[in-house]
């Protein structure tokens, strides 16, 4: 690396390799990885567990007294009421991976007094390293990231994640994913969310939504985004998205856009117009219905701002 990186931002680039050389050795021959199912269309292997195991031997061998909370053991190592933790996922990705589809990655960031610190992407296939400290800016290996300057959404390709588990609202994302693809230039989804929001940050999309996803999907990708310039909040414009299972971010303007489109579909409902639990408050209407809706509330509503930036505090005092 060119330029002095934060000693624990250092930590996580070393243990997101060695999670990446498990996987890639494991990549060579697919046919002998042990899969196991946790849920419908939801896979864990071997690989999954190893790179885990790597990744927190890593960390906590240079920092102890720091927290897990990672996919697989969730928190079951480390430290249980420190103020730092580290937030994991070995392989995001995990059914591209048994497939042989070379697009998953490593992501661990650091969580201090709720605030993401530092963060790190690795994509073994590419050896691309994304990475981030909390106002230091975001770099893919030794370049500097910013995000894309597109205002239109027409002209936006926007990225995204399909709804795959058991009880999640499939008609609520159709609806979603209409009206999108109505109003950009292009939809896609390879499937590992901290590689979307690596991809955004880099400008290869201008917008990224997804919903179901949990904090180690996008823990570390959302810093990289924000410190690339990006904005990320829940479908209501919101910065606590982390614990939502919802997510929006883009380059300033189509987030704002895409938050418009998306704030009617958000379980996040408030005030005495609530949906009932589990629903949202466009269920059931057209695309062209839910966003004539979103326009005719903020017509009505008192005015506040939507799009919301995670502002670059100063760092935490490590």
């Amino acid at each position: 690396m060119s330029q002095a990186l934060h000693p624990m931002l250092n930590t996580a680039i070393k243990a997101a390799r060695a999670a990446g050389g498990i996987i890639n050795q494991a990549s060579r021959d697919l046919d002998l990885i042990k899969v196991n199912t946790k849920g419908p269309n939801d896979f864990v292997t071997e690989v999954d567990q190893m790179a885990e195991r790597a990744i927190i031997d890593t960390l906590l061998a240079a920092y102890p007294g720091h927290g897990i909370l990672a996919e697989e053991s969730g928190r079951t190592s480390g430290a249980k009421d420190s103020e730092y933790v580290w937030i994991i996922d070995p392989l995001d990705g995990t059914t591209n991976f048994i497939h042989g589809l070379p697009m998953y990655c490593v992501s661990i960031a650091l969580e201090y007094r709720g605030q993401i610190q530092q963060a790190v992407v690795y994509d073994p296939t590419r050896n691309d390293l994304f990475y981030a400290s909390k106002g230091r800016g975001a770099f893919l290996n030794d370049k500097r990231l910013r995000v894309s300057k597109r205002i239109r959404m027409a002209d936006a390709l926007i990225g995204t994640g399909f709804p795959f588990r058991r009880g999640d609202s499939f008609k609520r994302y159709m609806q979603m994913l209409e009206l999108v693809m109505q109003s950009c230039a292009g939809v896609r989804r390879p499937g590992a969310a901290a590689l979307d929001l690596c991809y955004l940050a880099a400008g290869y999309y201008d917008g990224f939504f997804e919903t179901g996803l949990s904090p180690w999907d996008v823990a570390a990708g959302a810093l990289i985004v924000t410190e690339a310039g990006g904005l990320v909040g829940n479908f209501t414009g919101e910065a606590d998205f982390l614990h939502q299972r919802e997510v929006v971010a883009g380059n300033p303007k189509i987030y704002a856009q895409l938050v418009t489109m998306l704030a009617p579909f958000t379980h996040v409902i408030k005030g005495d117009d609530a949906a009932p639990a589990g629903t949202t408050a466009a269920e059931g209407l057209t695309p062209e219905a839910a966003l004539a809706a979103t326009t005719v509330e903020q017509a009505e509503a008192p005015k506040k701002k939507v799009a919301v930036r995670i502002r670059k505090a100063d760092a935490a005092p490590f």
